[in-house]
């Protein structure tokens, strides 16, 4: 629909890499090559279109992490200091002791320090390693955050990050003793340490981007800024206070915003491999399908709250489209008292009440959906398209085209005794169903980005031209030659959009 270049990070907790690879008995390379062959498999089941796969082992990415460091290095902003705090290794960050608290382990009865913002245990480490001076960039960060006002969506977080750099920041350990973690990027000019996990990973957001390769002032030739940033909220830390002042520090161009999703719970719960609560995205894709389970994701999914995750929701998710949109087209075209293409071709008006309030409903749509995008909020978008599929479903009702048509045959030839004239007849009935072919045709247009392969049958199955299922082109009458179906309308699953689900549980 729209050109977006984006990028999939398979991006490395690396001491919590290294001992998992320990626990399998495996290299640490072969193991990350087999978990990001999953994540290369994942994104083809899903049907996600990317234009780089970044492995932060590449070489590319070596060279920038290390220039990168070399620039903070010459600038001031990198200096050697004892770090002593509370280390958590599957968060990779250290915490301050106000952050931290003794916590118990439901299952076990153990007890151990964990952080009060993810829960996750802590240890206590004494080392000498590299420090970046984040400090000294707090009134930067709170200025740009004045001037960007949006830089962080929902506006709820963006709050929170102004709060945090409000209260203070502290300077950040951006290295690790190699003798405690091997696995990385060395510091290029002390090989004794190995590069902090965040400052490595964040980087990788420019490696594509040609850095360090790229003419100052003109970034964006190569693809950076980004437009948005989409991460989870239990990353917002990293995303919009490290990374900002990173970039900071080094005059590059920040991100113009970062979208910050919440996450999904089941049965209520947040989601935990230790619990055994998780979903396989696999098996789910197999269930269901690609476009079923995006569908499900982008229209439940919480930007601001947690969603809750379960089958049920998926399957009745796909008998509302089922009744609602899938009924809608094959009511169309599938229609015996009328033809689409005529109907298409003459562009009749409906003047009736219900038709110039559907003419109206229609030519809003498109910039409703403009406008969520826009805000960075997909599933509001959605819900305007899916309110314009029900809108459409009652208008046809009311408008009852069949009684009509019943008077003529789909050519328009007099059937038995009539009462208005049939040309007349013809006019209304080619109306109705000009309004309902474009409902449908701009729904499916709107559409695409989330089912991708069900909107292709959708419009096939309206005879829309594959050039022209652009956004440009879902604005009403911005298509005159389509109605004349490019595939089968017989009975069977090929002739419906949305076919009946192998299971119902």
């Amino acid at each position: 629909m729209t050109d977006t270049a984006t990028a999939y990070l398979a991006e490395r907790f690396l001491r919590q890499i290294q001992r998992a690879a320990e626990k399998a008995k495996q290299d640490v390379r072969a193991f990350c090559n087999t978990n990001s062959q999953s994540f290369g498999k994942l994104t083809k089941e899903a049907n996600v279109q990317y234009d780089h796969f970044v492995r932060t082992s590449e070489p590319d990415h070596r060279f920038a992490v290390q220039h990168f460091w070399l620039m903070l290095k010459e600038r001031g902003y990198i200096y050697e200091s004892k770090h002593e705090g509370w280390y958590s290794v599957s968060d990779e960050t250290f915490y301050p002791s106000s952050a931290v608290h003794l916590r118990l382990d439901p299952a076990t009865g153990r007890k151990f320090m964990g952080s009060q913002e993810t829960g996750k245990e802590v240890e206590w480490v004494s080392e000498t390693n590299y420090h970046f001076r984040m400090s000294a960039l707090r009134d930067r960060l709170l200025e740009f955050y004045a001037s960007n006002p949006r830089f962080v969506e929902p506006a709820s977080r963006m709050q929170d990050v102004v709060q945090q750099v409000t209260d203070g920041l502290t300077d950040l350990s951006v290295s690790r003793p190699v003798a405690r973690l091997s696995w990385g990027i060395s510091v290029p000019d002390d090989t004794s340490q190995t590069i902090y996990v965040w400052l490595d990973a964040l980087v990788n957001y420019l490696t594509k981007a040609n850095y360090p390769f790229q003419v100052p002032g003109q970034e964006h030739v190569a693809g950076w800024p980004a437009d948005v940033h989409v991460i989870g909220k239990d990353i917002v830390r990293f995303h919009c206070i490290y990374w900002p002042a990173f970039l900071l520090a080094l005059d590059l161009p920040l991100p113009k915003q970062i979208l910050t999703h919440a996450h999904w719970t089941l049965a209520h719960e947040k989601m935990s491999k230790s619990k055994g609560n998780v979903v396989n995205p696999f098996y789910a894709l197999e269930r269901f399908g690609s476009d079923t389970m995006r569908y499900y994701l982008v229209h439940s999914g919480g930007i601001q709250d947690d969603s809750d995750y379960d089958n049920q929701y998926i399957i009745d998710r796909y008998k509302q489209l089922q009744g609602n949109l899938g009924n809608l087209v094959t009511r169309v075209v599938r229609g015996k008292g009328w033809s689409v293409s005529r109907a298409v071709t003459s562009g009749g008006t409906d003047d009736s009440p219900e038709g110039k309030a559907h003419i109206e409903t229609i030519e809003r749509l498109p910039s409703a959906v403009e406008h969520w995008l826009a805000k960075l909020h997909p599933g509001a978008a959605i819900k305007q398209v899916l309110a314009v599929i029900q809108q459409t479903n009652q208008y046809m009702q009311k408008s009852s085209p069949w009684d009509l048509s019943a008077r003529t045959d789909e050519h328009g030839v007099p059937r038995g005794i009539i009462h208005l004239p049939t040309d007349q007849h013809i006019r209304k009935v080619d109306s109705i169903i000009y309004l309902c072919a474009e409902s449908i045709r701009i729904c499916g247009i709107l559409l695409q980005p989330v089912m991708p392969q069900r909107m292709r049958h959708l419009l096939d199955l309206m005879g829309v031209d594959e050039g022209r299922r652009m956004f440009q082109d879902a604005v009403l009458g911005a298509d005159r030659e389509y109605g004349t179906p490019l595939v089968d309308v017989g009975k069977g699953r090929e002739g419906v959009v949305f076919p009946p689900l192998d299971s119902d549980y």
